[in-house]
């Protein structure tokens, strides 16, 4: 997947689990590296787990479906490790 597909899944991914965690969401830049890293997160889980190769494959829903659920799990281990202060 070239490098602007994996711009827009990872913003659209991470600004829906923003708004879905019910947080006050992070900004463009904030957005973004939530759900890269849940779009990477997301598809390891459904390689490894559902065994599904190439998860994350260009800009479609399943792709942004594997990104979105990667990046609430992100959230979530964050708001767990961060205490009182509320991540994202």
């Amino acid at each position: 997947m070239g490098i602007l597909a994996w711009i827009v899944v990872g913003l659209i991914a991470g600004w829906l689990a923003s708004r879905v965690m019910k947080g006050r969401g992070s900004g463009l830049v904030g957005d973004l590296v939530l759900g890269v890293v849940g779009a990477l997160l997301g598809g390891l889980l459904a390689s490894t787990l559902l065994k599904m190769p190439d998860a994350v494959n260009g800009i479609n829903v399943t792709s942004i479906l594997v990104a979105f659920i990667g990046a609430m799990i992100v959230i979530a281990i964050l708001r767990a490790f961060s205490g009182r202060r509320r991540l994202f």
